[in-house]
């Protein structure tokens, strides 16, 4: 794997990370042979995030952007002449991973904002010691609660499920659906989309007829989509963001199931795709712009901002950038651009956590960002657009059924 340069990744075994024993890490030297590039002491930012476990499909290309933006930051000078040190941990889809990362960086570390993390429950386990140690957080967690349950240290960059949840059931309404059931995963995220939607379907007309769960790593879920089926669903919500939702689509497909599914940005991975083959035709999911950037409008600055994204990770990494990437482009840009807000000097964790606050029109992959004193996850339903899978790809799809 490349080893980017102002990037650091600290690659603990669970069992030492649980047990916070882990430390110690390669050092790599910022980038300092190209012109223009920065050489004064690094300001460090730490990242926790799933590059291995459940959410590995999403924590990678996380991890890929972020090593991209940090060469391309520290080779145009830094901020202020200071390059950027991003500590990456990796948290194995695990929250008292996540909560034993969040703490090393910060006590032993000395970072001065965390990104991440990647899952919506290693997000909230992180919070106590985001909290007392009054470090801004940015979070790539589509989770109401990450915002919701507000904290003024914690930021969000995905579209959260209280914006997604009535974007979907819009589209479905629209489609003539009132029966839905659901499936979702035991985590956090799936907890809380079905909190969300359990909340508002009622003012779409919607009536839960089924709803059932499954844990990471279920291997067949047969048994719960039975249940599914008998309640006769007009069509069933997804709410999976690892690999398991190809198994309920494959699983669906045995049982003949005739309900379509409906997903979430959790579902946006060409993953999904590849592990369900057919059975993935017709689900149709939520999701950004970045999967068909000429949704943005090929003469806006988004579009530009985004197709330079894409060029330059397809080139680097020989696949094109997913949403999830493209969360981890928007959570390191935001800090680094309230980095260059501040004053040159010492970085102070709480200024720097205002000037995040004060992010205002800002541009990314997920959409155009204004953070405020009781927002802070600055994105609306107008940042969204729904796709729907036929023959092994997505395509837009701008209207209902």
């Amino acid at each position: 794997m490349k080893v980017s340069r102002g990037i650091r990744t600290l690659a603990l075994l669970l069992a030492l990370v649980l047990a916070l024993g882990a430390g110690g890490c390669a050092g790599q030297e910022p980038a300092g042979d190209d012109d223009g590039a920065a050489t004064g002491e690094p300001i460090r930012i730490g990242a926790v995030l799933s590059l291995t476990g459940s959410y590995a499909g999403l924590g990678v290309p996380e991890k890929n952007a972020i090593e991209l933006e940090v060469d391309r930051i520290n080779a145009a000078g830094g901020i202020n002449g200071r390059s950027i040190d991003v500590i990456v941990v990796d948290d194995g889809t695990d929250t008292a991973a996540a909560q034993a990362a969040v703490s090393q960086l910060i006590d032993q570390d000395d970072v001065v904002a965390v990104l991440g993390a990647t899952g919506t429950g290693q997000t909230m386990a992180m919070r106590p010691d985001i909290e007392r140690a009054r470090v801004a957080q940015v979070s790539m967690a589509g989770g109401s609660l990450v915002t919701d349950e507000f904290s003024e240290w914690v930021f969000q960059t995905p579209w959260p499920n209280r914006v997604v949840v009535p974007f979907d059931l819009q589209f479905m309404k629209d489609s003539g659906i009132t029966r839905i059931a659901m499936i979702a995963d035991s985590g956090g995220y799936g907890k809380d989309g079905v909190a969300v939607t359990e909340r508002v379907a009622g003012e779409f007309g919607m009536t839960i007829v089924a709803k059932e769960s499954f844990n990471a790593g279920d291997a067949d879920m047969t048994a719960q989509l039975t249940k599914i089926k008998a309640a006769n669903p007009d069509a069933i919500i997804l709410w999976a963001a690892g690999s398991e939702g190809a198994t309920i689509l494959k699983n669906w497909d045995s049982l003949g199931g005739s309900a379509p599914f409906f997903g979430t940005p959790g579902n946006a991975r060409k993953e999904l795709i590849q592990g369900a083959g057919s059975a993935a035709d017709g689900f149709s999911f939520a999701a950004g712009h970045i999967l068909l950037p000429e949704s943005y409008g090929t003469d806006t600055e988004a579009y530009e901002i985004a197709t330079d994204f894409i060029d330059r990770y397809t080139a680097e990494y020989g696949i094109e950038p997913d949403i999830f990437a493209g969360h981890a482009y928007d959570a390191l840009g935001i800090v680094v651009e309230a980095l260059r807000r501040l004053p040159e000097g010492d970085v102070d964790p709480a200024v720097l956590r205002d000037e995040i606050e004060n992010t205002d029109g800002w541009i990314g992959i997920g959409g155009t960002f204004t953070y405020s004193a009781d927002d802070h996850n600055g994105l609306t339903e107008n940042d969204l657009v729904m796709y729907r899978i036929q023959d092994g790809t997505w395509t837009l799809a701008e209207e209902p059924r």
